[in-house]
């Protein structure tokens, strides 16, 4: 993860569940610490990151979370009037020609338009001169889509600037593509639990990008049980299981099915490390009922150590 958050966009794809929200997070954090204006961006207005910074959901405008860190939920809708009043130079066009209902029933069967657009303004965002006049900011961290929809969301742009070859969509279309194709500007990561199907499917992802002559940067493996004991500690807790009253017996079973947990996981870590190209970077299980503030801070200072 060398450097990558000195690059003006970062894309956090995976599989969903694996933590991708709370790794955009930690990445806006620890960007924003080392004084980059920073914006961490939600793709069809799924209103998680601003409810792990106590902020309430607004769609589409960007909400200050921290000193140097700002968030945004992206609102399809609003991003196809902002593309449209960019291609139309006309706020008023834009705004019919948006709110029609044909306009709106062509758009939805047309595929990828959704994700052309939203791609369009995640652009925008990373862009030191905006199109839409909005704030400014130094590098745009993005909380992608699960793995299939977020390679269609990436995917989006060059499709559409084949597709046109002319015109100013192909133009703003190729723009985009190029922009989150090159390496100097745009960084991947995939976000990874060390669970047997996530570990394929960042592998099955890998692969994907690279067949789309794309890499990814890093993997950061979220939830890693710590290790508690060592071999023969095992075998003392394995000669006694069974034994004791019912707190003991419980005890000592909860400690051994940790154990095991932990060792499926190191086997599946030692898998992806061995397996993939781009480096593996881990972050611990939090024991906590649910992730708030001191929960991000501490994971954004374990990132910090690592990239």
């Amino acid at each position: 993860m060398e450097n990558i958050l000195d690059r003006r966009l970062v894309l956090v794809m995976g599989k969903g569940g694996t933590g991708k929200t709370t790794i955009a997070a930690a990445l806006g954090l620890a960007a924003a610490r080392r004084g980059r204006r920073t914006v961490v961006v939600e793709v069809a207005e799924q209103q998680r990151l601003l409810g792990l910074f106590g902020k309430g959901a607004r769609d589409h405008d960007e909400v200050q979370l921290d000193r140097n860190l700002f968030g945004l939920s992206i609102d399809p809708q609003r991003a196809m009037e902002e593309w449209l009043r960019h291609q139309l130079r006309s706020g008023t066009l834009a705004g019919l020609l948006g709110g029609s209902r044909i306009f709106q029933l062509l758009t939805a069967a047309a595929p990828g338009v959704s994700e052309l657009v939203t791609m369009g303004k995640i652009w925008d965002l990373a862009q030191l001169e905006r199109r839409t006049g909005g704030s400014v900011f130094d590098i745009a961290i993005v909380d992608a889509p699960a793995t299939g929809h977020g390679l269609g969301l990436i995917s989006a742009p060059g499709t559409y600037a084949r597709i046109a070859r002319a015109g100013p969509v192909a133009r703003q279309a190729g723009r985009i593509d190029e922009f989150t194709r090159d390496p100097a500007t745009t960084g991947i990561i995939a976000a990874a639990l060390p669970e047997e199907m996530p570990v394929s499917e960042t592998l099955d992802l890998e692969d994907r990008l690279a067949a789309d002559d794309m890499a990814l940067d890093a993997i950061v493996v979220n939830g890693v049980m710590p290790e508690r004991y060592k071999a023969a500690e095992i075998g003392v807790l394995e000669s006694l299981n069974g034994r004791g009253g019912p707190a003991a017996r419980a005890a000592l079973e909860t400690a051994l099915l940790e154990h095991r947990r932990a060792a499926g996981q190191s086997e599946q870590l030692g898998r992806l490390r061995e397996e993939a190209g781009a480096g593996v970077s881990t972050l611990p299980f939090l024991f906590a009922p649910a992730l708030g503030r001191p929960e991000l801070e501490e994971l954004a200072r374990l990132l910090e150590g690592q990239l």
